[in-house]
């Protein structure tokens, strides 16, 4: 398994397909599936059965995943798109920010 260089809470850019430019705060990552899902991004519709929890059923709109591939942490500095490295300090590997050099 490859060691994703995007997590819960980062925000980030689509970079590729129909949402391309979108940004938004990732919610939840997929490790197992290398997606994730992003608010805002990638809405789709989902007909609803009446349940307990929603008694009248209908079409709810919710976020679906979209693959890490497509995805690029924005650097909190610039606001532009950057890829992700890592380095020691302190004896803590630290996540940094390529264009910047700045730490996440």
């Amino acid at each position: 398994m490859a060691k994703l260089k995007i997590k819960t809470g980062d925000t980030v850019v689509v970079t590729a397909g129909e949402h391309k430019g979108s940004e938004g705060k990732v919610m939840r990552v997929f490790f197992e599936k290398n997606k994730a899902i992003v608010e805002g991004v990638n809405t789709v519709k989902k007909h609803e059965k009446p349940s307990a929890a929603n008694p009248q059923g209908g079409i709810t709109e919710k976020e679906a995943p979209i693959h890490i591939s497509n995805l690029s942490l924005i650097d909190p500095k610039s606001g532009e798109a950057t890829r992700v490295g890592y380095r020691m300090e302190d004896g803590k590997k630290v996540r940094f920010s390529k264009k910047s050099n700045q730490v996440l």
